[in-house]
């Protein structure tokens, strides 16, 4: 029986927390893949790429895992009840309830996180207890069925965690080396740890409208 594996997508995502891992389980054969939001029409990300459902919220079938990725857009459905819910029902059953970036702050409004270990984007992650979840560093976290990754690139991690938890080590590393999965980044600034102090700066100054943004969401739901 295939795997029904589901993305929700939805206006302003941050298309690379979802095509990262989307591109790795994909390659893992016995899947079926869904690309789900309220409706079929297309959606913008917040870098412009266009992105089509497959699927709508009311004919999407029961999920085996449910991905929620990060973005801009994430901050709308920390109020959106319908969201809120259809991940709330999804992850009642699901066997494994995931998430890539500041997604995890959505699946933290649908009390998913309380006294579970997560993560979620650096700029983020102390945000996290305000949901009730034990704010724990790393690329990818794994508390049980629940799996959060880190900020954006680490989607392609917690991608090849997942491939290695349904279908072994073996075909983790054979997608891997398929999709020629070999990181050198060119600078070593990918965290506030190796980065220098004014790279620090530039980073944070960047982000500040959007974690104040958050934060203001946060003070209404989760105070």
């Amino acid at each position: 029986m295939a795997l029904n594996i589901g993305f929700l997508l939805f206006p302003q995502v941050q298309q690379l927390d979802l095509t990262g891992p989307y591109e790795f389980l994909a390659a893992l054969r016995g899947t079926r893949m869904h690309l789900i939001w309220k409706t079929l029409d297309p959606v913008v990300s917040s870098t412009g790429l266009i992105l089509t459902p497959n699927v709508d919220f009311a004919n999407c079938p029961q999920l085996d895992l449910i991905c929620v990725p990060g973005g801009v857009g994430i901050n709308v459905l920390l109020e959106d009840a319908e969201a809120i819910d259809f991940v709330k029902r999804q992850a009642g059953q699901a066997r494994y309830v995931t998430s890539v970036c500041t997604g995890a702050l959505l699946l933290g409004a649908a009390g998913l996180l309380r006294g579970r270990k997560a993560t979620t984007h650096w700029n983020f992650r102390d945000l996290l207890p305000r949901f009730g979840a034990i704010e724990t560093e790393g690329r990818v976290v794994q508390d049980g069925n629940l799996i959060t990754a880190g900020g954006v690139t680490a989607g392609i991690d917690f991608g090849l965690t997942i491939v290695a938890e349904l279908a072994g080590s073996e075909e983790a590393e054979t997608i891997q080396l398929g999709l020629e999965y070999n990181p050198e980044p060119p600078f070593n600034a990918g965290t506030p740890k190796t980065a220098s102090a004014s790279v620090l700066a530039a980073a944070r100054q960047r982000g500040a409208a959007s974690r104040q943004a958050r934060q203001a969401i946060l003070a209404r739901i989760a105070p």
